[in-house]
C-alpha cells in the first residue's frame, strides 16, 4: 500500500504564499489521481485540486487561479503552491490517492480513494 507524508504548512499573512508537499512511498501505481483536500472544524473535508496519472488537472472554484497542484514522478512527490492566500484557506490539508482515475468529480474521487496522509496545518492571519 501506498503511504502518504505531507509537509509545507505553516502559518502566513493573508496575501502570502506556501507550498505544501506530499511524499508518496510504498506501492507503485500505473493510473490514479492524486488530490488535495481541505478541513475546518466543523466542517466536511473539501477537495481543493486534483492531478491524474496522465497530468490533468481539476481545480476547486475557490482556489482556481490561486493554487496550482503539480507532481514530480522522480521523486514520487505532490505539490500544491498556493499564492495569494485568504483567511478562509485556514485549514487542515490532506493529500490523498485514488485509483484508478479522478473519477470527474470529488464524489466519484472518494469513492476511489485509498490513502489519506496525517494533514499539515496552514493558518492565514488577515
Amino acid at each position: 500500500q501506498v503511504q502518504l507524508v505531507e509537509s509545507g504548512g505553516g502559518s502566513v499573512q493573508a496575501g502570502g504564499s506556501l507550498r505544501l508537499s506530499c511524499a508518496a512511498s510504498g506501492e507503485t501505481y500505473s493510473s490514479y489521481c492524486m488530490g488535495w483536500f481541505r478541513q475546518t472544524p466543523g466542517k466536511e473535508r473539501e477537495g481543493v485540486a486534483a492531478i491524474a496519472s496522465d497530468s490533468n488537472t481539476y481545480y476547486a472554484d475557490s482556489v482556481k487561479g490561486r493554487f496550482t497542484i503539480s507532481k514530480d514522478n522522480v521523486k514520487n512527490t505532490l505539490y500544491l503552491q498556493m499564492t495569494n492566500l485568504m483567511p478562509e484557506d485556514t485549514a487542515m490539508y490532506y493529500c490523498a490517492i485514488a485509483r484508478p482515475s479522478c473519477g470527474g468529480s470529488w464524489t466519484l474521487f472518494r469513492r476511489y480513494l485509498e490513502v489519506w496522509g496525517q494533514g499539515t496545518e496552514v493558518t492565514v492571519s488577515p
